[in-house]
């Protein structure tokens, strides 16, 4: 059993939208393949994976660095104890020898999307759907049943405040109980105005959600706490740079409902930072932290380890990203659900096309590795970089 050949291509996703700091105009990302000898069902095993989205692709790191790195190890170093399958453990040492600690920026997006990749062949090797592979590596019941919600509300170039309800509306009727809308890129007037609109269209058929995407300085933070309060929220979402552990840890004081950050760090060490130093409380608030951007699953289950030292429930888990690795992880792991985003960042957002949402919750298709098959129009992106 051999990794063959590793492939990556830098696709666009770029689109009109914007929040609080940056615009999607020129947004990329990676899609990698790990393609094995293995053959199953008349097919060779190729695992994909891709970044999320937010950060630009990896393509001059995976090619220049990490691709060659799996290409060279030691074929039989690489595979599990019986011989039988691939060791994601053992392939995400050899990608990271010869990394320093530190640093964690671009290449825990570039070692993020390959891990994504070596899970997927992985789980199909073994012919398992990974939610199922990953409960039992960790001696635990997988669910299929995931809590998801929908992301959106970007500012977008004459999108008015019929244009906004007229979207959140469309995410009820299509099975979500829980939206989520970007603030911090207008006034404060002008948001409370935004999230007005939203929550007269929603009324009591679904929770709404903000995200300023680390927009604010404490003053502002503080300016939009004290706003924000005033709403039944279902959570306040990165209010500040996400390593202001300080800023964080104050906006707490002036906000008592439930908030969220944590897809902008990138290992578990800044996850146990954020917890030791960012006023987070584990009865309450959500950690966003996103596999794909942060050197991958096995980096994560060190990050869900951290959590659990300091007294924190993986149901407190509610991963960025918007894809279906991070479902894999809620359904096997017991997270508390995951992000999606049913009309942007295609092909790579949203579900296989069997899936639907009924009352905020999937059911996970019962495919072989992460799913990608049952996405039509991503698995047909996919198997032209491989097979």
């Amino acid at each position: 059993m051999r990794i063959t050949d590793v492939v990556e291509i830098t696709k666009p996703i770029a689109s009109p939208i914007r929040n609080a700091y940056i615009d999607f105009s020129k947004m990329t990302a990676s899609l990698v393949a790990v393609v094995t000898d293995v053959i199953k069902d008349g097919r060779r095993v190729v695992g994909y994976g891709f970044n999320s989205n937010g950060r630009y692709g990896q393509g001059g790191l995976i090619r220049e660095r990490f691709r060659d790195r799996i290409l060279q190890a030691d074929p039989d170093g690489v595979l599990d104890s019986s011989g039988g399958n691939l060791d994601p453990h053992r392939l995400w040492d050899a990608m990271m020898a010869n990394e320093k600690p530190g640093g964690h920026g671009e290449r825990s997006v570039a070692v993020g999307t390959l891990d994504m990749a070596i899970w997927d062949a992985t789980a199909k090797i073994a012919g398992q759907p990974l939610f199922r592979m990953l409960a039992e590596i960790n001696g635990a019941r997988a669910n299929p049943r995931v809590f998801v919600y929908a992301a959106g509300g970007y500012y977008y170039p004459g999108k008015d405040l019929a244009a906004l309800r007229h979207e959140m509306r469309g995410y009820l009727n299509r099975g979500y109980n829980l939206v989520k809308m970007k603030i911090g890129g207008a006034s404060i007037d002008e948001d409370r105005r935004r999230i007005d609109a939203v929550l007269d269209e929603i009324g009591n058929d679904a929770r709404l959600a903000v995200d300023a995407n680390g927009r604010f300085d404490l003053e502002t933070g503080i300016a939009y706490a004290k706003m924000l309060r005033d709403y039944p929220l279902f959570w306040f979402e990165e209010a500040g740079d996400p390593l202001d552990y300080s800023l964080q840890a104050a906006l707490s004081g002036f906000y008592p409902g439930s908030m969220a950050t944590g897809e902008n760090l990138f290992s578990h060490q800044d996850a146990r930072n954020l917890l030791r130093y960012g006023g987070m409380r584990p009865d309450r608030d959500y950690l966003q932290f996103d596999c794909a951007l942060s050197y991958g699953l096995v980096e994560y289950l060190r990050t869900l380890e951290v959590l659990k030292q300091f007294g924190w429930s993986a149901s407190r888990c509610v991963p960025h990203g918007g894809h279906q690795m991070s479902l894999n992880i809620a359904a096997g792991l017991g997270l508390g659900g995951n992000e999606s985003y049913p009309d942007l960042f295609q092909p790579y957002g949203g579900f296989p096309d069997s899936v639907t949402v009924d009352n905020g919750y999937i059911t996970m298709p019962e495919l072989p590795g992460i799913g990608f098959e049952g996405k039509s129009d991503l698995i047909s992106v996919m198997r032209e970089l491989a097979e």
